[in-house]
């Protein structure tokens, strides 16, 4: 039933991914995708470069600060520290970009550390809130049998606290997908390079192409660790 409940879901996704590129032919003609064919490509590259450098920068720093945070020690000043992982998000992404600009300089360098910054709190807090959220009868459990605090953080507090530590990596991709096109005005390349100039210049094809791969592959990355997640965390309803 699991694997039945699993298939239509993949076949109701590609059914929609279908949709929206015969939508998107049908709006803009194959001709203006025929020719920026080698743009989207490339470009998509790019973008994926930008998302994945900087996803994996919030990654190594936010899930350890996450655990840090969440120990008993530390619980105390975690609202406070929390705010410092704030930054990214109480300044525009736009502002963000302009600061990583003036201190490192254009290209993809700053673009990168703007993104982290915009996808770090997510990360930090959903680490913190589900560790926090693992039973105490759990713990006490793995404590009466003789578990050091290495091997009950590895073996019962991360596999109890990985659905909303994934809720976190899923809110921080889509919000590093669709901040990355804004890269565009520090020199870095991402879909932007379709998307701004198709404002500037009323060249609505172009914009829409942008717009649209941008927005699929956001969809296509939420998918895919919605799928991670079910598959590392097999009791949970598929």
């Amino acid at each position: 039933m699991h694997n039945v409940t699993a298939l239509q879901r993949a076949l109701l996704f590609v059914a929609a991914i279908i949709i929206v590129l015969a939508l998107l032919v049908w709006g803009i003609g194959p001709d203006t995708i025929m020719a920026r064919k080698v743009d989207l490509l490339y470009l998509g590259q790019q973008h994926l470069i930008l998302v994945f450098s900087s996803m994996f920068l919030a990654l190594i720093v936010g899930i350890p600060c996450g655990i840090l945070l969440s120990r008993p020690a530390a619980r105390g000043v975690a609202e406070h520290v929390m705010q410092i992982f704030n930054i990214g998000n109480t300044l525009p992404p736009l502002a963000v970009l302009a600061l990583a600009m003036v201190f490192i300089g254009i290209g993809d360098t700053p673009a990168i550390i703007a993104l982290f910054l915009a996808s770090l709190l997510p990360i930090v807090r959903n680490t913190y809130a589900g560790l926090c959220s693992v039973p105490a009868s759990l713990l006490e459990a793995a404590n009466g049998i003789g578990m050091t605090k290495w091997q009950r953080l590895r073996q019962v507090e991360l596999p109890n606290a990985w659905s909303v530590m994934l809720s976190g990596i899923r809110i921080a991709t889509a919000i590093n997908v669709g901040t990355a096109p804004l890269a565009f005005l520090i020199g870095a390349s991402s879909y932007g390079e379709l998307i701004f100039p198709g404002i500037y210049l009323n060249d609505f094809p172009t914009l829409i192409l942008g717009a649209t791969a941008t927005a699929l592959f956001a969809l296509i990355l939420d998918v895919l660790l919605a799928s991670l997640g079910r598959i590392l965390t097999p009791h949970i309803a598929r």
